[in-house]
C-alpha cells in the first residue's frame, strides 16, 4: 500500500474510534483489552498520535517519550483526542517525502513507516473502541479490506515480531504457517529461542497452520478475534496467543 492510502486509513479509523468512544462513554469496559476502560484506550491512542506526529514534525532522530494525559477525562479527553488526530493527519499530509526522523521498523522511508504504523495502530484500537459498544458484536467490527489485512499481517510478522522484544519463543524450534484464504498469500514463521523469523511463501513444513480471510486473520494475530481456522498442532497457535501481546 502507498503512503497516501495509509494516511486515508488513519483519517477514517481515527474518526470511527472517536465516535465509538463517545457513544460507549469513557467508563465502558474495553472487552478486547482486559482491565481497560474507554478512557484508557483514548488516552493511549491520543498520546501515540501526538508522539508519532512529533517525530515527523520536529525531525527527532531518537525515540521521544510518550505524553501522559492521565489528567484528561470525559468530553475534554475526547476533544483532546480529536485535536491530536487532526494534528497527526496534518503532519502526515504536509511532511516532505524525504523527511528524516526516527523509525523503529524497516520501511521505504520514515514517512512511509509512520503512516503505515499509525494506520494499523489506529485500526486495531478502533476495533477495541467498538468492542465497548453493546450494540456491536465483538465478532463484527466495522470491516477491514483484504489488502489492508494482508499489509497488517506483513507488518506484524516481519516487523513487530522480528524485534528482540517479541516474547514469541520456543525452546523446541517450531514452524507456524499463516494463510490468508481470500488473498492467496501465505507466511512461514519460524519460532525458536530467538525472535520469530517470518517470510512470505511456503519455505518449510508447518507444525500448525492458522488460516482465514485476511481481515479476520489480521485481527486474530493481534489477539482481537479467535483464529478462524487452526490445523495441525493447536498448541502452537495457543503459544502465539499467550505470548504475542505487544
Amino acid at each position: 500500500m502507498e503512503t497516501a492510502e495509509h494516511v486515508r486509513v488513519v483519517d477514517t479509523e481515527g474518526r470511527l474510534l472517536a465516535a465509538a468512544a463517545e457513544e460507549a462513554g469513557v467508563d465502558a469496559k474495553v472487552s478486547t483489552c482486559p482491565g481497560w476502560q474507554v478512557r484508557d484506550l483514548v488516552r493511549h491512542q491520543g498520546a501515540v498520535h501526538r508522539w508519532a506526529a512529533s517525530h515527523i514534525a520536529e525531525g527527532h532522530k531518537s525515540r521521544q517519550p510518550l505524553e501522559n494525559p492521565d489528567h484528561l477525562d470525559g468530553d475534554e479527553l475526547l476533544a483532546w483526542f480529536r485535536e491530536g488526530h487532526g494534528q497527526l493527519l496534518d503532519t502526515l499530509r504536509g511532511a516532505r517525502p524525504d523527511v528524516d526522523c526516527w523509525a523503529f521498523l524497516p520501511a521505504p522511508s520514515p514517512l512511509a513507516f509512520w503512516a503505515r504504523r499509525q494506520a494499523h495502530e489506529t485500526t486495531v484500537h478502533r476495533v477495541d473502541a467498538q468492542s465497548a459498544l453493546t450494540r456491536v458484536s465483538r465478532d463484527e467490527p466495522d470491516p477491514i479490506t483484504t489488502e489492508f489485512g494482508v499489509d497488517g499481517i506483513d507488518e506484524l510478522l516481519t516487523g513487530f515480531h522480528a524485534r528482540s522484544r517479541s516474547k514469541v519463543r520456543s525452546d523446541v524450534p517450531r514452524v507456524l504457517r499463516v494463510r490468508a484464504t481470500d488473498a492467496d498469500v501465505t507466511w512461514t514463521v519460524r519460532i525458536t529461542g530467538e525472535p520469530p523469523a517470518a517470510e512470505r511463501g511456503v519455505s518449510a513444513p508447518a507444525d500448525c497452520e492458522v488460516a482465514g480471510p485476511a481481515a479476520r486473520l489480521y485481527l486474530a494475530l493481534w489477539n482481537r478475534l479467535p483464529f478462524p481456522d487452526v490445523t495441525g498442532d493447536a498448541a502452537l497457535a495457543a503459544l502465539w496467543r499467550e505470548r504475542s501481546g505487544i
